[in-house]
Order: structure tokens, then sequence, then C-alpha cells
């Protein structure tokens, strides 16, 4: 199983790790600049780019990786699967719980008629944080996988 598993996790966990840390480092940087009609505008011009394809990565990351972890045949290996795997989850769920409601909120806002109390509700410093933490939860994520991949040689 894990000659198949494997590539196929790394793979996934490898290109979403990839598009998060693109998005920490350059996106969001350039968002934070913007001023809020034009962040507005960007920011949800960016968010549904990322859709299908970013949850696909971390969902299959978590199952490839939860699947070694009850498949393989050494204790070792077993951990390092099942971390990544919770590392996995728990970037799921920040994306859900805390990145993706903002996403869905302002591509629901006219960037030529924000709400007036837009400066107050700004997301971009929330949202910044959340998406930091959950680029270093696959990142961690990815790392594991690799030591796995390490200690099978």
């Amino acid at each position: 199983m894990e000659t198949v598993v494997l590539p196929f996790v790394l793979l996934a966990n490898g290109l979403g790790a990839g598009v998060m840390m693109n998005t920490q480092l350059g996106g969001f940087a350039y968002l934070r600049q913007l001023p809020p009609d034009r962040y507005v505008h960007a920011h949800a011009f960016y968010s549904t780019r990322y859709d299908p394809f970013m949850p696909l990565c971390i969902v299959a990351t978590l199952l490839g990786a939860g699947a070694l972890a009850v498949a393989e045949n050494t204790l070792p290996l077993r951990l390092l699967h099942g971390l990544a795997a919770l590392l996995a989850l728990a970037t799921l769920t920040v994306s859900v719980v805390k990145n993706v409601p903002v996403n869905k909120w302002v591509q629901s806002l006219d960037p030529q008629r924000l709400p007036p109390d837009f400066g107050l509700r700004d997301p971009r410093r929330s949202w910044g944080v959340w998406n930091q933490l959950r680029t270093w939860l696959l990142t961690a994520a990815l790392a594991v996988n690799c030591v796995a991949v390490g200690t099978r040689l």
C-alpha cells in the first residue's frame, strides 16, 4: 500500500504546503498593503482560485497519512504518519473554522459599496494570523511525512 499511497501523500502535501507558503509570502503580503476596496476585490479573486484544489490537497494528506499510520508495521512510522495526519486535520480545522468564513464574507462584499464599519471589521489581521498558522501546520505535516520517508531508508 505504501508504494502507492506514500508518493500520493507527499505530492498532495507538498503541493498544498507550497501553495500555502506562496499565499503567506506573496499573496497575503500584497493584500495587506492594498486599500480596502482593492483588497476586497483581490481577496475575493484569490480565494476563489484555490477551490477545490487546496481542500483536496489537505484532505488527501489527511486521509493518506491516516491510512499509512494504520497500515505501517513499525511504531515509529505509525507515529510519524499519525502525527502528519493530525497536523493536516488541524490545518483543515483552521481553514474551515477561521479562514473560509472570512473568504465567503469578503466574496459577498461589493468593493464599491463597503459596509460603513468595514474599517472595524477588516479581516486582514485576523485572517493573516490564521493563514500563517495553517501554513506552518501543513508545512510541518510535510516535514513529518518526509522524516517518515527517511526512516524507511
